[in-house]
């Protein structure tokens, strides 16, 4: 293991070396071109979650035991070695407890890096979203190409009531959050604030610590998004901030029901991308 990450570093080294101008030619456009991985055998997430990709990334097999893919024309099943065997293992547990089918939207693209459309993350193979589960829809079948690529994920949140829909938010929701949060891996899990504050609602003595790692963002109202830490012998690899103490069930959740959260967004030129590390210029042209 160490001797091929020394192996990975120097070879990398002729990478850093390149000039900026050239390197900021890339575009999104380039990194969904690229159809396969690179031929590296251990994975390497490189720079952050939304300025960086991935070497040796692994395809997530599209079905498996408690899981199936959606939107397999995106190809953006792809991920950090780590990534695959959590998402091969939450389906398991979902199975195995009668959860119901975990539905697997976007990982990364086969190099990671930036998207076309529908991310600014999603970039170092570290990253999932997953449906809220459909379970009543499936009984235990495998989906079509077609379903797979025209099936909507259902919103579990009633928006004018600032509350989920109780017709559709289940225990197993709350069981498979719970479930995915408590993995030692997972460095947080973005959801929609009102599930936040279902869950808030519901917790108990012994729910605080993976209550913690569940985040209130905009949307996420019809999936969660599961982000890994930076595997410890990915050198290059660039975690978020430490999450505040607590479980989060706080004035900072309360935030997010403000008239503040919820203006509409001012009309403000673009935020350019942050620039992706040299080294990814030897991980788009391998």
């Amino acid at each position: 293991m160490l001797a091929h990450n020394k192996s990975f570093h120097l070879s990398c080294l002729a990478a850093v070396l390149i000039s900026a101008s050239s390197f900021a030619a890339t575009t999104a456009q380039d990194w969904a071109a690229v159809t396969i991985p690179t031929t590296s055998s251990n994975g390497q997430s490189i720079g952050a979650y939304n300025s960086g990709c991935l070497s040796g990334a692994v395809a997530l097999p599209i079905s498996g035991s408690g899981y199936q893919v959606m939107r397999l024309s995106r190809n953006r099943y792809y991920g950090h070695p780590l990534l695959i065997e959590f998402i091969q293992q939450l389906g398991q547990i979902a199975d195995a407890e009668n959860l119901g089918t975990l539905l697997i939207g976007d990982l990364a693209q086969p190099r990671g890096g930036p998207t076309l459309n529908g991310h600014r993350s999603h970039q170092t193979g570290l990253d999932v979203d997953i449906w809220f589960l459909l379970s009543e829809k499936l009984n235990n079948r495998l989906l079509t190409h077609n379903e797979r690529e025209t099936w909507n994920a259902p919103s579990m949140v009633d928006i004018k009531a600032d509350t989920v829909d109780y017709q559709r938010w289940t225990r197993a929701h709350e069981k498979i959050l719970e479930l995915a949060a408590s993995q030692q891996e997972v460095d947080r899990i973005f959801v929609n604030p009102s599930i936040k504050q279902t869950l808030c609602e519901h917790k108990t003595d012994s729910s605080a610590g993976w209550l913690r790692k569940i985040r209130p963002w905009w949307k996420h109202d019809d999936h969660f998004h599961v982000r890994l830490k930076c595997p410890k012998d990915n050198l290059h690899c660039e975690g978020q901030e430490t999450l505040p103490e607590g479980d989060g069930c706080d004035a900072g959740l309360a935030w997010w029901f403000s008239k503040e959260a919820k203006a509409p967004t001012k009309h403000a030129p673009p935020i350019p991308p942050p620039p992706l590390p040299a080294l990814c210029e030897q991980v788009l042209s391998q």
